[in-house]
């Protein structure tokens, strides 16, 4: 459990390092769902650790009062996976699959900590279908309170983005300035919200399946 703010973060260790050492994949999950209890067999061939992270409010994360999610909180949360798992050697680098919502933070995080971040690769997953063509506001409302997650307030909140697709570029271009990949963003998605469409018509940006991603960003 890793401490970010007043929320205990699962990060759930999946596969330790194998004999062919290799980076480490944290896995991020979509909205509402939580982190594999095993490797997925589509990471089976990843030659080195295998992570998962529950997202504040998912999993056995715990769950903040209210509500008040944004992409920006979660983004925080997998900033807390990156310091722990770079802990022993700063320079170590690692590669992001997300899910979804899981995606857009991978987008994020990979922006955010270009330097830490050896490709991010954007699937299908549920969470953030789409969003406004300008910047707007979150509705105001209350929900029952529940002990049991996923908290109901981060399905609502984080079912889709308050922000313009432009938004989501901007990641894809300070990813593409910090990072010491060409093309540091895969997208191995079918289904495309307006945000993921803007992401992919930045440079920097391949569109691959999520097999050749995993090769891709493995050496």
């Amino acid at each position: 459990m890793l401490r970010h703010g007043k929320v205990d973060l699962a990060l759930h260790h999946l596969r330790g390092a194998t004999a062919r050492g290799g980076r480490p994949l944290l896995i991020l999950h979509g909205l509402g769902e939580a982190s594999p209890s095993t490797v997925p067999t589509w990471a089976d061939a990843w030659p080195g650790p295998v992570d998962a992270l529950d997202f504040t409010g998912h999993g056995v994360s715990t769950i903040p009062r209210g509500g008040g999610y944004t992409a920006e909180l979660l983004l925080g949360d997998v900033d807390a996976a990156l310091a722990h798992l770079t802990d022993a050697d700063a320079s170590r680098s690692i590669t992001v699959v997300g899910r979804g919502l899981g995606a857009y933070i991978a987008l994020q995080i990979a922006g955010a900590r270009a330097a830490q971040v050896h490709g991010a690769i954007l699937v299908d997953g549920p969470g953030l279908a789409g969003g406004p063509t300008g910047p707007t506001s979150q509705s105001f409302f209350s929900l029952p309170t529940s002990a049991a997650t996923p908290d109901p307030y981060a399905l609502v909140e984080l079912g889709r983005d308050l922000r313009p697709p432009d938004y989501a570029s901007l990641f894809v271009r300070l990813a593409l300035a910090g990072s010491d990949l060409e093309e540091p963003i895969a997208v191995a998605s079918v289904f495309r919200p307006e945000w993921l469409e803007a992401v992919v018509r930045e440079h920097g940006v391949i569109d691959v399946s999520l097999a050749e991603a995993l090769d891709t960003y493995a050496g």
